[in-house]
């Protein structure tokens, strides 16, 4: 099996959303890969376990929430152990990596989707949600064709 780790700046609202629908759409495809999340930065603000917006997005569709976990931070390990590991913001996330994982910043691939300070949930969650369709395709492509 096969190890997707998601990266966000509080493993609450982004990252979480993008673990969860790759895995509803790894299962459905059949794919040979688990996915995870992690948070580079915690942010203690952040009310209950996991976003509202993404609470409301998987309800929409149809998504089970589960593990319903509390947000996790980023640990050498986590690296270390997957086999793709993506930060769903590179402005954002680029330097967190640098900061806290120097060894690992040029070794995962950056996406560039907006948090809710720049971005409302409506904008980009369907960016979001075509990311992680996008991968799942490749993914399905190159395990039908290595």
């Amino acid at each position: 099996m096969n190890k997707l780790l998601f990266l966000c700046t509080g493993n609450y609202y982004r990252s979480r959303f993008a673990e969860m629908y790759f895995r509803h759409l790894a299962a459905q495809r059949g794919l040979d890969w688990e996915a995870e999340s992690r948070g580079l930065r915690l942010c203690p603000g952040n009310e209950g376990s996991l976003s509202c917006f993404t609470q409301q997005e998987c309800a929409r569709l149809g998504i089970a929430i589960e593990p319903m976990r509390f947000p996790q931070s980023l640990s050498e390990a986590d690296l270390e152990t997957a086999d793709l590991t993506i930060a769903v913001k590179e402005t954002e996330h680029r330097s967190l990596m640098q900061a806290n994982f120097p060894r690992w910043e040029n070794g995962i691939e950056y996406w560039e989707i907006h948090d809710i300070d720049v971005a409302t949930a409506d904008e980009a969650m369907p960016i979001l949600r075509q990311h992680v369709e996008a991968l799942v395709h490749r993914l399905a492509d190159s395990a039908t064709n290595p």
